[in-house]
């Protein structure tokens, strides 16, 4: 292990010494947060340009039947609307903007109809709910109904479901749960995850890069080839952390100014934890299989054709999105958990959303993934010692498998 973190430390100093790299580094929140401020200066915050409901409406009323005092109470509320009572008719509006008159006569109450006449630019009618309920409580009152019975008749029907598994005892109180608490640490876990797309594929270039150049020939006179694949694996694990720290500090922060949720204290919380393990276990796996593959590959253009392969590794666990989010304790989430490939993103997923965390089948999931870590480092040390030291072309299926059994 001792050799292994001195090619880590080696690849780390390295790489952060890279130009490239450092400006990609800050390059990348930068753009987010350019775009996040260019957003911002755009966005007054209320509704957008053309929004219906960003019209400033002037509402005149005529009342026939006594409802001044209850309408005005109700139209009140609303910032967007001016009104004023009086005897208008259809030629008052005319030639202005934004302006209606209604008129409110006994028999349109009686028959429970109205007529109004609105300018061609009114497109926000929301004043007319309120005007609905008042007439609705003015033709209660004229079947003498008793307050209380007018009440009952005007009042919604609400209806509230209670799950029967879910059925609280008398006096007991339920605690609500907080997708939040889950989300967001599950992004962040995803965050840490989802950055071996970038570190691997350096990774991925580094060992394509060293098997044609012939370097780690001299190398491996004082390392073993998977202490060389480890140190690798590590020191571009390290680089991927430090992407990550960069993008939590410079990110978050504006996340959390343009947003109510708290995001620091739903953070750190002991569920992130265990989610960071499962993305550090899942980046380490798919590492050491980017750079098993690199170890196979000597010319550029064969490297590019496989870096597309290799992007979607990750996101295989993308194809079962829909199912698992459906159900996050069905079958195909708890099998998809078990399989090395799935289980670091199935379980960010499912984690992400469960309120009882099924405990047997993470601590399961995590020691297949440190099984696949110690088997994928092990053939990437094979395939790269056979590779480098017997042939000079890119490798085959078959001469894999081949060096697999030296």
């Amino acid at each position: 292990m001792r050799n292994s973190l001195k090619v880590a430390k080696w690849e780390l100093k390295r790489n952060l010494k890279n130009k490239s790299f450092l400006i990609s580094l800050f390059l990348t929140p930068a753009l987010f947060a350019v775009f996040f401020f260019v957003g911002f200066l755009f966005s007054s915050g209320d509704s957008m340009p053309g929004d219906p409901f960003d019209q400033e409406i002037t509402l005149y009323i005529q009342d026939d039947v006594g409802i001044e005092e209850e309408l005005s109470e109700q139209l009140s509320d609303d910032p967007s609307l001016t009104y004023e009572f009086g005897t208008y008719e259809e030629e008052s509006i005319r030639g202005e903007e934004l302006s209606v008159f209604l008129p409110i006569t006994e028999e349109g109450v009686a028959q429970g109809s109205i007529t109004y006449y609105a300018t061609p630019d009114v497109s926000n009618f929301s004043f007319l709910q309120p005007v609905e309920q008042v007439m609705k409580q003015e033709q209660l009152e004229q079947f003498d109904l008793a307050t209380e019975e007018i009440e009952i008749a005007a009042s919604p029907i609400a209806f509230e479901g209670v799950p029967v598994e879910e059925e609280i005892a008398e006096g007991e109180e339920a605690a609500e749960f907080d997708i939040f608490t889950r989300l967001i640490p599950g992004g962040f876990a995803a965050l840490i995850l989802f950055s071996v797309i970038i570190t691997g594929m350096m990774i991925f270039q580094s060992a394509s890069q060293e098997k044609k150049e012939k370097v780690a020939e001299m190398v491996l006179s004082s390392v073993t080839p998977t202490e060389l694949m480890q140190g690798k694996i590590i020191g571009y694990f390290g680089l991927g952390m430090v992407q990550v720290s960069v993008w939590f500090t410079i990110i978050l922060p504006l996340l959390t100014l343009r947003t109510d949720i708290p995001i620091f204290s739903y953070l750190f919380v002991p569920q992130t934890i265990v989610l960071v393990l499962i993305a550090i276990l899942g980046y380490l796996m798919f590492a050491s299989i980017y750079v098993a593959i690199g170890a196979t590959i000597e010319d550029t253009t064969a490297s590019s054709n496989f870096q597309g392969l290799l992007f979607i590794i990750p996101w295989i666990p993308f194809m079962l999105a829909g199912p698992i989010l459906t159900n996050p304790s069905g079958t195909i989430a708890q099998v998809a958990t078990f399989i090395p490939l799935t289980a670091p993103g199935v379980l960010l997923f499912r984690l992400s959303f469960l309120e009882e965390w099924p405990w047997i089948e993470i601590i399961g999931a995590i020691a297949v993934l440190a099984v696949a870590i110690v088997l994928f480092m092990k053939l990437a040390g094979k395939i790269f010692k056979t590779g480098i030291l017997l042939y000079g072309k890119n490798a085959s299926v078959k001469e894999i498998l081949k060096w697999l059994r030296y």
